[in-house]
């Protein structure tokens, strides 16, 4: 019962429409002024790497960019 109040607190914070997906650290920060309970940060951090918009938008997942080129301005 514990495990599934915790879950859906950390649930609430991360999808809601005022939140828009916060990360790991910024959702902990924000829960912890209101809520604190063992392993708080490692459960808010798995949660945060399971999601899948989390994921499709972190960098290491987005195509490189190539070099800067340059572009010729008229004098």
């Amino acid at each position: 019962m514990i495990d599934e109040l915790q879950e859906r607190v950390i649930d609430e914070a991360h999808n809601s429409r005022y939140s828009i997906h916060p990360g790991s650290t910024k959702m902990y920060r924000d829960l912890r002024e209101v809520y604190w309970w063992d392993g708080m940060k490692k459960g808010i951090a798995e949660f945060v790497a399971k999601c899948p918009n989390c994921q499709q938008v972190k960098v290491e997942h987005q195509r490189p960019v190539g070099l800067a080129q340059r572009i010729e301005l008229p004098e």
